[in-house]
């Protein structure tokens, strides 16, 4: 079996120059690269250096090696397509069938999953024309990564960004590993919490758990390469920015829970990977709790928080959303994980046996997915991200019934 045909489409934007990291990783990785600039391109980055990067021609025009037939050849034997920076123009040429150049061309004629990773300002962005655009584009099955947020040419900030490149290309790698076309969660909205709550004792002090955001980071990921537009309401991670996703960052429960009911409003999904703290302490101190000679530290007194995955479960947004909860035990896994299901009232509940070396901050899990309807669904070890996908496999399908 050859390598995987990657056609890397770059359009002309300023962040054309990311989209050789984007290259590279894909070159190093045991990809074969075509890149299919566009004129306009150019003039942030030469056509040698496409050449030189990728080890194949570069070319913008469809009347070079005639022969070939490269405005319909690169199209028809390509693995994916994946255009970055995709500029306002590029997407509208797209969802209107335009066909100008050899990378409109070839996206006319590509029968692979189409990756487009949009760049631009962010007025363009929110322009109703440009959003129309993406509507089209998603709904014809192309994976439209949301931009991020962050510093635009100039002394501009807003959203518009190019995602990171290495963030693109995780996208693109498990678009590639799927193989499929038509992505299963195209035109839905899912939202996620991620990592642990943190509930202050003081400045300097919090009461807090060990979990890493990894799991909850991988769901985004998946649901991104799958075609959802995602919100990502993460807690107190340090992890790098998925691509495509809106993330919202929250420090508390009572924070974690405004912000996923805010976001849940108009989801299709919503899972709950988040550690939530089952308690917080009743008063904070404004001033450091300072150690006394001699005397023993006051009791902390803790209060309940709110159960967010109850409540979400019980008073769903909208009609056929799907709520999905995890189940962190560390003794009869399955035994309080059903009872949980029970109480909590959700669809699905990813129940995994964690500890201090188990689970928390690791790349892999496994878990038991527990359903409503009685099922349950082993899965086992491996990484983080293939929990995810079973975990999106289990949701899509309920989605379309709901849909229908």
């Amino acid at each position: 079996m050859g390598k995987p045909k990657v056609v890397l489409g770059v359009s002309g934007g300023i962040a054309a120059y990311k989209a050789c990291e984007l290259l590279r990783r894909l070159t190093e990785s045991g990809h074969d690269v075509r890149v299919v600039p566009t004129a306009a391109s150019l003039n942030f980055v030469g056509e040698a250096t496409w050449a030189a990067l990728s080890g194949n021609p570069a070319s913008t025009e469809v009347w070079e090696s005639v022969h070939e037939v490269p405005h319909v050849r690169i199209g028809q034997t390509a693995d994916l397509v994946v255009v970055a920076p995709a500029t306002a123009d590029m997407l509208a040429k797209a969802a209107h069938g335009l066909a100008d150049d050899l990378l409109t061309n070839t996206l006319l004629t590509a029968r692979c999953p189409v990756v487009f990773a949009p760049a631009m300002h962010t007025e363009m962005w929110e322009h109703p024309a440009t959003q129309e655009n993406v509507a089209t584009l998603r709904r014809r099955g192309a994976v439209v990564i949301e931009p991020a947020v962050g510093r635009l040419t100039g002394k501009d900030t807003g959203k518009g960004r190019l995602p990171d490149p290495e963030e693109i290309f995780e996208v693109c790698v498990r678009v590639l590993a799927r193989g499929v076309s038509e992505p299963d969660l195209a035109g839905r909205h899912v939202v996620i919490s991620a990592g642990g709550t943190r509930e202050p004792l003081d400045p300097v002090r919090f009461l807090g758990n060990r979990s890493s955001g990894k799991q909850g980071y991988a769901l985004a990921r998946t649901a991104v390469a799958r075609g959802a537009r995602v919100t990502l309401v993460s807690a107190n991670t340090a992890l790098a920015d998925p691509a495509g996703v809106d993330l919202v960052r929250v420090g508390t429960a009572l924070q974690l829970r405004e912000a996923v009911l805010k976001a849940a409003a108009d989801a299709d999904a919503v899972v709950m990977a988040a550690a939530v703290a089952d308690f917080r302490p009743a008063e904070y101190a404004g001033g450091k709790i300072k150690k006394k000679d001699g005397q023993e530290p006051a009791p902390v007194i803790l209060v309940r928080n709110p159960d967010i995955l109850a409540e979400i479960s019980a008073d769903r947004a909208r009609e056929g959303q799907v709520v999905v909860g995890f189940a962190a035990e560390t003794d009869d896994v399955l035994a309080n994980g059903r009872s949980k299901l029970l109480r909590k009232g959700c669809d699905l509940l990813v129940v995994n046996e964690v500890g201090e070396a188990k689970t928390f901050g690791s790349e892999e899990n496994e878990a038991v997915i527990l359903s409503s309807d009685g099922s349950e669904l082993a899965v086992p070890y491996g990484p983080k991200e293939a929990l995810a996908e079973v975990i999106w496999d289990q949701v899509a399908p309920r989605l379309a019934v709901r849909r229908a």
